[in-house]
């Protein structure tokens, strides 16, 4: 029988066990791939790239504190799982300060700016939805990642999701936003 001592040696500084794990290679390789899909992310869910570079950053800032936990293969939904949280707590911080209203943007029904649009029909949905709204239609990801990334189940992404949809399909087919 193996003393404690060595067994313990050669479970937890096994050679072995640190290929599991995230190399500082690995984690350049994630920052170089994710960084700019995350940033765009970012800047969907926070609506401005000052909030976003800190989103993004906070995000490979805690990857890096985990790198020992998270497993290469798992980097990309930990990212934007991250990413979202940091968002909705931004969201919740700016919540808690009032502004002064800005007057609403007048658009021109002649020659509408399609992107503005879109920006304001998003900017109707509550922080939640539009994070689905753009892991599914924006960044492309299975029901199954988003809700991984969102602590959902499948079947409640679907539910928000549609809701989410039907919310921007009513807001863009208004008289006022005819596109």
């Amino acid at each position: 029988m193996l003393p404690l001592r060595n067994f313990l040696n050669s479970v937890t500084f096994s050679p072995f066990a640190r290929l599991l794990y995230m190399t500082a290679e690995q984690y350049n390789t994630c920052v170089r791939d994710w960084a700019d899909p995350l940033f765009r992310f970012a800047c969907k869910c926070t609506g401005q790239q000052s909030d976003a570079h800190d989103v993004v950053q906070g995000s490979f800032e805690v990857l890096w504190q985990k790198r020992d936990d998270v497993m290469p293969e798992k980097a990309k939904a930990f990212l934007f799982q991250v990413a979202y949280r940091q968002s909705i707590d931004q969201f919740r911080k700016k919540s808690k300060i009032s502004y002064k209203e800005a007057p609403e943007e007048s658009s021109n029904p002649t020659n509408p700016d399609l992107k503005r649009v879109l920006e304001r029909a998003l900017a109707r949905l509550d922080e939640r939805s539009r994070a689905l709204v753009l892991l599914k239609d924006y960044e492309g990801y299975s029901y199954e990642e988003i809700g991984q990334i969102t602590d959902l189940n499948e079947s409640q992404v679907k539910v928000y999701l549609f809701r989410a949809r039907k919310t921007l399909k009513d807001y863009l087919v208004s008289v006022e936003n005819i596109i």
